[in-house]
């Protein structure tokens, strides 16, 4: 009897302790993607910028091999042509500041075309109108680091092409609601080199990733073990106060 009485509270038991190892082995995952995420980085953002992937290269560009890369690539900028996507930036103090990535096609002299990321606007600059200076006519030199299409997390919204709304950075979406062609399925996150005005402001890239995933999977497997712990505590206690007669029948 006193065996019987432990089965639904070991079967919630197991339950429970299935579900917090998978949640740490999942963090001992994203630890494993977040080493390699920061080693990328370190190798690739600091060093001397080189060539954006030439044309025929592109459909074999991907993120392990290449995002994060240093690039400088010329070209003029399709400003009529920019999208403005939601987004933060963040502020030294205080709460980040709300507002948009301005996302412009860079036009190369071979007529296809780069999105570039030139940087964060604040909510009132959305209108290219009110940061005129920043609208650079003619050729540029654009230097920054060659990013994959943003994957949409959960409870972003989806992209609206047609009433013109954008949430994540979707190099060939935005190019297909501009009627563009020869577009590159990558985007260019401009660094901080200043642009006239002031707006947009680029250099926005996160660089240093917070990595807490081992403190977490610790943090999960520990209290796996402590559930282990106070199920055996549990069990003894409740078969130790069974009757006699329990434990003479057990013998």
């Amino acid at each position: 009897m006193a065996l019987r009485s432990l089965l639904w509270p070991g079967l919630a038991a197991l339950v429970a302790l299935a579900i917090l190892l998978t949640l740490g082995t999942w963090q001992m995952q994203r630890l494993a993607w977040k080493n390699d995420l920061i080693g990328r980085i370190e190798a690739r953002a600091f060093g001397e910028p080189g060539p954006v992937p030439a044309e025929a290269d592109w459909p074999r560009v991907s993120p392990e091999a290449d995002e994060y890369r240093r690039v400088r690539l010329t070209g003029t900028f399709l400003h009529d042509q920019e999208a403005a996507v939601h987004g933060l930036m963040s502020a030294s103090r205080g709460q980040p500041v709300q507002g948009f990535y301005i996302l412009t096609p860079l036009r190369l002299a071979n007529g296809s075309h780069v999105m570039v990321n030139r940087g964060f606007v604040p909510t009132e600059l959305r209108d290219p109108a009110a940061r005129a200076q920043g609208q650079v006519a003619g050729e540029v030199t654009v230097t920054g680091l060659l990013r994959n299409r943003e994957e949409r997390a959960p409870f972003v919204p989806e992209n609206e092409p047609a009433r013109d709304r954008w949430y994540t950075r979707d190099p060939a979406a935005i190019a297909a609601a501009r009627g563009l062609t020869r577009v590159s399925p990558f985007l260019v996150d401009a660094d901080a080199t200043p642009n006239p005005g002031g707006w947009p402001r680029g250099g926005q890239t996160a660089l240093r990733l917070p990595n807490n995933h081992l403190q977490y999977a610790v943090t999960w497997y520990g209290i796996a073990l402590t559930l282990v712990g106070v199920f055996a505590a549990f069990a003894w206690r409740r078969l130790k106060s069974a009757p006699p007669e329990e434990a003479g029948a057990r013998g």
